[in-house]
């Protein structure tokens, strides 16, 4: 099925995914899980509550002890799994595509991912069989996680000057509950898009994308505010922006949490993911940490931060990871400890990154090419000299510039990174990369049928 991803399950509702699919989704969880007792929670999607209702039946027909947590942020499922000792976790969200969609975020005991090497493929296969009910006396649990969450994240933010910061929740989780969680602190918040709308009216839940924190700058600057932060539709995701309305590179986030953690923590492990600013490395090391690159995606960063008991994982993406999360991200605790950094101490937070915008990059750069391997391999016979890796793609460095090329995990798109020393030297080697891309789109889309 195309709806099985690397670390989720997404699709349209209800083409892809129905009623149907979804209490099979919930059967087959509890099934290879061994789960007794499973969290599920959704999003604020206007399919969501059908396909949450049909998750928790199918779960009850497989014998489990349902939680149900109605309304809540994908990070707060984590929580939930983790902090009741539970057996597995089911969020209903699509994250951050169009409204009509609808998925699952799946985690075992611990709130430990299911991805794809972790049984995300078996539980493909096991979807495709009925149903047959455990004999057993099901119950489900209706229960809020709020105000243990509120203690949770209220852990991380200490004493604060008066701050005035600027949100944007998208319509989406987030807004349901930040008040209860941020709003008795000496910030005046500046609010955008706040009351939940599973239609997503004011702009995409995805705050990668410019045009959908424009609004935001926008009030950033009118407001004089010292910071702005941007969540996804299910807040596992956070972006920010400085005092001037500038996005925030979130590598260059991972530096300044990495720093912090450090100072906690010395030696500590730190996961970032191969997008990353050779900057992340730099400082990691010269705070005496442990850098660990990792593919792409939240299931893989999940899995090393595990292994190598990290403290932290970053991603470009704008997620962040806790080990004090039960090793997951959480894009309001992210948002915690960076308005603990801001309000902590005088300086404005364009003056405590000027020190780490020492590169130049393009961002992540999209590509419609027809036959993804074959222009990935046409980039890296381009240079030969190179070092390359295929931890995630092709990733080829020089000692002044370096690009990762990576198929999507989750669109049909060939992703770039590129950074270089110099804004020069890094308009040069675009160039020639997107000449080689242009070339195999090209032979594609001329090629014999």
């Amino acid at each position: 099925m195309g709806i099985f991803k690397a670390y989720d399950v997404r699709g349209r509702y209800p083409d892809d995914i129905d009623e149907v699919l979804a209490e099979r989704i919930g059967y087959w969880t509890v099934r290879i899980l061994e789960a007794r007792r499973l969290a599920v929670g959704r999003d604020v999607r206007l399919a969501a509550p059908r396909i949450a209702a049909a998750v928790v039946a199918g779960a009850s027909k497989a014998g489990a002890h349902v939680l149900d947590l109605g309304v809540v942020t994908t990070p707060m499922s984590y929580f939930a799994v983790g902090r009741y000792r539970l057996d597995g976790g089911i969020m209903v969200t699509a994250s951050h595509n169009p409204p009509p969609d609808i998925g699952f975020k799946i985690c075992r005991a611990e709130a430990y991912p299911v991805g794809e090497r972790t049984g995300l493929k078996e539980l493909e296969e096991r979807v495709r069989e009925p149903i047959v009910p455990v004999p057993s006396t099901p119950t489900v649990e209706t229960t809020s996680i709020v105000s243990e969450y509120r203690s949770h994240l209220r852990t991380f933010v200490g004493r604060l000057r008066p701050l005035k910061v600027a949100v944007d929740t998208a319509n989406g989780c987030v807004g349901v509950h930040f008040d209860a969680l941020f709003g008795d602190l000496p910030v005046r918040f500046e609010r955008l898009c706040f009351p939940p709308d599973g239609r997503f009216p004011n702009h995409e839940p995805n705050p990668l994308k410019d045009e959908n924190i424009r609004d935001l700058v926008g009030k950033v600057r009118e407001t004089g505010a010292d910071l702005g932060a941007a969540f996804d539709g299910d807040g596992d995701r956070c972006m920010f922006l400085d005092g001037e309305g500038r996005r925030i590179p979130s590598d260059l986030v991972t530096v300044l949490l990495a720093k912090r953690e450090l100072e906690r923590h010395p030696g500590a492990a730190i996961v970032y993911d191969l997008r990353s600013s050779r900057v992340v490395r730099e400082e990691i090391e010269k705070s005496g940490g442990k850098p660990i690159r990792e593919r792409v995606g939240h299931a893989f960063i999940k899995e090393t931060m595990r292994r190598q008991e990290a403290v932290l994982g970053g991603e470009l993406s704008g997620h962040y990871y806790f080990r004090e999360h039960f090793y997951a991200d959480s894009g309001l605790l992210a948002f915690a400890k960076v308005l603990d950094l801001v309000g902590g101490q005088p300086r404005p937070l364009s003056e405590l990154l000027d020190p780490y915008r020492r590169y130049h990059a393009t961002g992540e750069l999209n590509f419609h090419v027809a036959d993804k391997t074959r222009a990935m391999e046409g980039v890296a016979r381009a240079f030969p000299d190179a070092t390359q890796d295929r931890l995630d793609g092709i990733t080829i460095e020089y000692p002044d510039w370096w690009l990762n090329l990576r198929p999507s995990n989750t669109e049909p798109l060939l992703r770039l990174n590129m950074e270089a020393k110099t804004a020069e030297l890094l308009e040069e080697r675009k160039r020639g990369v997107f000449e080689i891309l242009a070339a195999h789109e090209a032979r594609a889309e001329g090629a014999a049928p």
